[in-house]
């Protein structure tokens, strides 16, 4: 990993007006300029054509799902963003070059890798580095970590290689929103956090959805459709698919939810148990709290036992039950 890869990693509710045009994919933002603009981007590796004549405007405010089966051309979309990679065509953020202008760019960036540097140095030392890095204090970098349940002080002498997969992605997440960034690139950034973290991870993305452009890559939609706006689907370096979606979901949102069901069954009381779930005396009704853009994955969860649930019902806000099953 380069210097400038780790810069970029620890890179009013009233959304910009957006307008988009179908084929052409150019969402703009309320000023009429793109905050990501590619034009005609293509990259060859070993004369495999890995992305080929990509044009995409993104504009200030879209959260954006970018998705695609391996081999898509997602991560080399990224990297061509980041500034990695030579290229055919243009890659500007709001207006500057990522190749030629590397720091000045990086410096609006804050990115979430999906596989985490293998990092010898103390999980204290990379917070401290990566604050000097972007000029932000390395105490908003350790609340972060806080917020999202890591015990910042127990682990800041390990080593970072040397954490669990969901303590890493902890740090991963605070460093890159430990910045005053405009645009947050995030690779899969959820797959190794519990669904506590999951649910203040969804309110630090809500704290900065008018301020910041978001591009949440996935090998699946179903991962991240309750967080984006528009969806992007490449396919063998093409774009195939650009469109809005429904935009109604609160990233900060939280749905009250009881679950009765006919018998205890251990499996489904430790699965109900990772969400945070609190069981009454006998077993056999469970309370807790599901994040709104968690909610399909929650259900997801529960089908597996639908022999078992008796009713379930999801409260929004406004207090009114939704009976599900």
């Amino acid at each position: 990993m380069t210097l400038e890869t780790l810069d970029a990693m620890v890179p009013e509710q009233n959304v910009p007006i957006l307008e988009r045009q179908r084929g052409g994919g150019r969402p703009l933002d309320h000023n009429g300029a793109a905050m990501i603009h590619f034009e005609n981007v293509s990259k060859t590796f070993k004369r495999q054509c890995v992305l080929d004549g990509i044009e995409l405007q993104i504009g200030l405010g879209e959260r954006v799902a970018l998705i695609g089966s391996n081999g898509a051309g997602k991560t080399t979309l990224i990297r061509c963003l980041l500034g990695e990679y030579v290229h055919e065509g243009e890659v500007r953020i709001e207006g500057q070059s990522p190749r030629a202008e590397r720091t000045a760019v990086l410096a609006k960036v804050g990115f979430v890798p999906q596989l985490p540097p293998p990092l010898k140095m103390p999980v204290g030392q990379l917070i401290e580095f990566s604050a000097a890095l972007c000029g932000c204090d390395t105490g908003r970098i350790a609340a972060l970590a806080e917020r999202l349940g890591l015990d910042v002080g127990r682990v800041r002498q390990q080593p970072f290689v040397k954490l669990s997969g969901g303590q890493k992605q902890k740090i991963l997440i605070a460093i890159a929103l430990g910045r005053d960034a405009k645009l947050l690139i995030m690779d899969e950034p959820a797959a190794n956090l519990d669904p506590e973290a999951r649910k203040i991870f969804f309110e630090l993305l809500a704290e900065r959805q008018a301020t910041s452009t978001m591009l949440i890559s996935s090998h699946r939609l179903n991962e991240v459709a309750s967080l984006v706006n528009r969806v992007i689907e490449l396919d063998l370096g093409k774009v195939v698919l650009d469109d809005r979606v429904a935009d109604d979901v609160s990233l900060a949102g939280r749905l009250a939810c009881r679950i009765g069901v006919k018998r205890r069954e251990p499996a489904f009381e430790k699965a109900l148990g990772a969400w945070s779930f609190v069981a009454s005396a006998d077993g056999l009704e469970w309370h807790g709290e599901v994040a709104g853009p968690d909610r399909l994955r929650f259900l997801g969860m529960t089908s597996r036992y639908v022999g078992l649930i008796q009713d379930l019902q999801l409260s929004e806000a406004r207090g009114q039950l939704q009976e599900v099953a």
